[in-house]
Formats: structure tokens, C-alpha cells, sequence
């Protein structure tokens, strides 16, 4: 198992009002990292999530395509500092 990341992951297209949120939580959830999700007033969704390198990667490679009513245009992917602040993954207002 490899070390801890952090990844901080900007989603623009149609990503609100389509359960973005909600399954990205879902998605997490089976990628079992950590951290949080929220609607930006932009209209962009954002996340935070950590854990091992892989398990990340899998939730940005769910992240490229969302569920299946929304549309991805791109992806804005910036990685921090691993911090180990969150015991499960949310979502944030």
C-alpha cells in the first residue's frame, strides 16, 4: 500500500442538480477515502479527498464521468499536502 495523498478536484459541465454530490459521496464511499464534497456558486463541484494514491485516483477517474445525467467538461485536479483531517467523506455546504 502506498503512501497517503491529497487531492483537491474541481468538476465543471452539468454537475449540480444531477446528484453529483450525492453519488461522488457514494463513490468515496467505495473508494474508502476520505474528505468532502460541496456545490460551488460558480456552478462547479468540488472535492477533497484523502487516502492511498490509488484509491484517490479512482475517485478522480469516477469524478471524469459523474453519474449519468450529468456531463463532465473537465476536471481541475490539485494536489496538497496529505493532512489526515477527515475520519470519513461528506457532504459539505
Amino acid at each position: 500500500m502506498g503512501s497517503n495523498v491529497r487531492a483537491r478536484i474541481l468538476i465543471s459541465g452539468r454537475v449540480q442538480g444531477v446528484a453529483f454530490r450525492w453519488e461522488t459521496l457514494q463513490a468515496a464511499r467505495r473508494c474508502q477515502v476520505s474528505g468532502w464534497v460541496r456545490n460551488l456558486p460558480d456552478g462547479r463541484v468540488e472535492a477533497v479527498a484523502e487516502g492511498p494514491r490509488q484509491q484517490v485516483d479512482d475517485l478522480i477517474d469516477w469524478c471524469r464521468q459523474g453519474p449519468s445525467i450529468a456531463r463532465v467538461d473537465s476536471l481541475d485536479i490539485q494536489w496538497e499536502d496529505y493532512a489526515g483531517e477527515f475520519q470519513a467523506f461528506d457532504i459539505t455546504y
